[in-house]
């Protein structure tokens, strides 16, 4: 099968003969032919900063496809549109996080694109746990980008968001955006994105958020003076900066929530007169990791399918649509910046 393979640090291959791998365990699988996977920003450390857990690795944990071989007996049909939750668990019975439907914090588990070969491929069996049947007013396509939605979702769902109340974004990329969506999805009546991408912020101010560029001056000032000094109630830091983690606590007001949701780069300082200000101000601080897929109906990715390309909009976000036999030129692309790319996928259909 056509296939990008990392086959070592910053060597990525385009084949056309790569085999389908083994299924990850016992359960029964599916044969999924890939419909679409997107470039995750954690793709780019793994593939060009030594950080694969192993070589070769075909990368890809953000993506939809359509079921070729069911599991018999099973839930889904041939021809089924699906999505996929990349999380494999194991030792489901003696893994306490298991038992309460925790997956991403347990002990051990498999996953798609970094633990074992991902979807920069045709094909890959999937077992039927980690299915979920995408809605016939998804566009499929749209349909690879439900687990970064599922991410930002499961940040948002940490904080009590009210009706009216404001909200900031540090980091207007693909999952900064949805995380605004979300909390406008929520009831936030003003959602404030900070970033110093002109193109983002542009976009981010058409689909009617309000955009502060950091170059252009103080990101926490200007928040403070468009809030008339109170700050805003709901703050997520979403581009993995130490300078933007703090930005995200100065800018909360009284009792607000703090959502920390980027992988950090780097190391995270905060002074006395910021952390008194975190016990004076009673702030709650929120970790957050991957996303849920219970309780069932209504966990993270159904929620997720449910608003997609309704309330919930991700076409302006791309801006590359490329068939895999471009991967290694969009890596190169990506990793020494030359141009500007918002969120790139793979079409496997073109």
């Amino acid at each position: 099968m056509k296939a990008l393979v990392l086959e070592a640090d910053k060597q990525l291959k385009y084949v056309e003969d790569r085999p389908i791998p083994d299924a990850p365990d016992e359960r029964p699988t599916a044969l999924v032919r890939v419909a679409a996977c997107g470039i995750c920003g954690s793709d780019i450390p793994r593939g060009f900063g030594g950080k694969a857990y192993f070589y070769p690795l075909v990368m890809g944990h953000e993506f939809s496809g359509v079921v070729e071989e069911p599991v018999e007996g099973g839930r889904f049909q041939k021809g089924d549109r699906v999505a996929v939750f990349p999380l494999i668990p194991k030792n489901l019975d003696s893994d306490p996080a298991n038992q309460t439907g925790n997956y991403a914090q347990s002990r051990e588990y498999d996953y798609y694109g970094s633990r074992r070969d991902g979807a920069f491929a045709e094909y890959l069996r999937i077992p039927e746990w980690n299915l979920f049947p995408v809605p016939d007013h998804v566009d499929l396509l749209h349909a690879s980008m439900t687990e970064p939605a599922a991410v930002a979702l499961h940040g948002v769902r940490k904080m009590n968001v009210q009706a009216g109340s404001d909200a900031a974004v540090f980091g207007a990329g693909p999952i900064g955006n949805m995380t605004a969506q979300w909390l406008r999805i929520h009831g936030c009546a003003r959602v404030f994105i900070v970033d110093v991408e002109p193109h983002k912020l542009h976009l981010a101010e058409a689909m009617g958020f309000v955009p502060i560029n950091a170059q252009e001056g103080d990101p926490v000032e200007a928040v403070l003076q468009a809030t008339n000094g109170v700050g805003v109630q709901h703050s997520v830091e979403a581009c993995g900066l130490p300078a933007t983690f703090l930005h995200a606590v100065q800018v909360a007001s009284m009792f607000a929530d703090v959502v920390f949701m980027g992988n950090i780069n780097g190391e995270f300082r905060i002074g006395e007169k910021d952390f008194s200000n975190i016990l004076r101000k009673e702030l709650t601080i929120h970790g957050t990791w991957n996303s849920k897929v219970t309780p069932v109906g209504t966990d993270d990715w159904t929620t997720v399918l449910k608003h997609l390309d309704q309330e919930l909009i991700v076409a302006p976000l791309i801006t590359d649509k490329l068939p895999l036999s471009e991967g290694p030129a969009i890596f190169d692309d990506l990793f020494n910046r030359k141009n500007y790319h918002n969120k790139v996928i793979f079409d496997l259909n073109a």
